[in-house]
């Protein structure tokens, strides 16, 4: 399907006020990989920051190509993305996230990955899919992300806690002795409400079995599966053990360093918040996989990289992103920013292969759960998101908020 011309429509006004001057080219013709030449790139958030730093050692070694990063704020990443897309500015080479490689490969704006260059086998399978729309492969993976179980390890020992939760049950049970034994004021901080919940419930749904709209697209938001995730998640505002109304900007590292929360769902980059931040917790905390319903886990998140199909660098676009995602550029990208290898070669020497929390992150990954490739996925989440707040503030049960929620999302699933 494409649906660039009605993106298009929608965007127009958005090119013009934001002005975007990438060089994406027009689509004409290519320039070979060898010659001197500008790479336009446009990486997001703290990657954009750091991206800079690799492309100067790039273009040493190869003098011909010049590496323009422009950093750019995950908050406004969207918004400029489809403002160029509709005035056929995108830069040669961009950073995207799973959803946003589904909407713009929708609109026929990213050239399909040479799957000869780039191979499935090399990269973690959930990192992989993210990037596959409609039949073909979009973008490479260039770092994965996944949730796993923070928790503090001397307070456990106060509460009477011996071993990490295994078990959704006993996950509850922790959260339970921890403010009874250790008295810590909440068990466990999980999202109450607000833009993205459904990331902090992720690891309930899956690890019960259930899903939001399938992979061919049916809509089962409202499952038996799902209804018992919810429930569970609902059960930890009721008892108290989760607070039901958080600030937004909420730090829960603060927390955790001062004991109030002594167990929280987080990603990789948690673990240099708190090793930098504060250095007296060291050794008193660890990391363990998503305890187990049906299964143990996770959703799969991180960031593909991908190529306009209107650039006229594709060659010079495609030598690069195979610079930053074999196996020693993706070491060598872990030491400068944490990000979770999505080459599975690189965690094979060095700490990626010995560190036990790698592990941990490592095992999660393996089986973490890929959303469907749905170009509405953020409106379709944004449902679910809203199901959570009613249950958490008691303004209704889980069946007669998922089904609701179910009822708007068959709405908005492509099949």
């Amino acid at each position: 399907m494409n649906r660039r011309a009605t993106t298009t429509a929608i965007a127009v006004t958005l090119a013009s006020a934001l002005s975007l001057t990438a060089c994406g080219g027009s689509g004409g013709e290519q320039v070979k990989a060898d010659a001197k030449q500008t790479l336009t790139v446009w990486a997001m958030g703290t990657e954009g920051e750091k991206l800079g730093d690799v492309a100067k050692v790039y273009q040493k070694a190869n003098p011909n190509i010049t590496v323009k990063v422009t950093p750019i704020g995950w908050d406004v990443a969207h918004q400029k993305l489809v403002a160029a897309a509709a005035a056929n500015k995108l830069p040669d080479v961009m950073q995207m996230g799973s959803s946003y490689v589904t909407e713009f490969a929708d609109m026929g704006a990213l050239e399909p990955v040479d799957t000869e260059s780039f191979q499935e086998k090399d990269y973690f399978p959930a990192g992989w899919r993210q990037g596959q729309y409609d039949g073909k492969t979009y973008g490479v993976p260039w770092y994965v992300d996944t949730r796993v179980l923070f928790y503090r390890t001397d307070l456990a020992e106060k509460a009477g806690i011996d071993k990490a939760p295994a078990t959704m049950a006993e996950l509850q049970t922790a959260a339970e002795k921890y403010q009874k034994n250790a008295g810590t004021k909440y068990g466990i901080s999980i999202q109450p409400g607000g833009l993205d919940t459904v990331q902090s419930f992720y690891q309930f749904l899956y690890s019960a079995g259930g899903e939001i709209v399938t992979q061919d697209g049916k809509a089962v938001a409202n499952s038996p599966k799902a209804v018992k995730a919810l429930e569970n998640y609902g059960t930890y505002f009721k008892k108290g053990l989760a607070e039901k109304s958080v600030r937004p900007g909420y730090d829960v590292t603060k927390d955790f360093n001062n004991g109030s929360v002594p167990m929280f769902f987080g990603g990789p980059w948690f673990m240099g918040l708190i090793d930098e931040n504060y250095p007296d917790l060291k050794d008193k905390w660890a990391v363990a996989n998503v305890p187990a319903d049906e299964t143990s886990a996770s959703m799969a998140g991180g960031s593909a990289l991908t190529i306009s199909a209107d650039s006229e660098h594709k060659a010079a676009a495609k030598e690069f992103i195979k610079y930053l995602t074999d196996a020693k550029g993706q070491a060598d990208w872990f030491q400068r920013t944490k990000d979770l290898p999505a080459n599975v070669n690189a965690w094979k020497s060095g700490e990626l292969a010995t560190d036990p929390k790698m592990r941990v992150w490592k095992t999660q990954m393996e089986s973490a759960k890929v959303s469907p490739a749905q170009p509405k996925w953020t409106e379709i989440t944004s449902k679910i998101d809203s199901a959570i707040e009613k249950v958490v503030q008691g303004k209704a049960s889980a069946k007669t908020a998922l089904d609701a929620a179910n009822s708007e999302i068959e709405g908005l699933v492509q099949k």
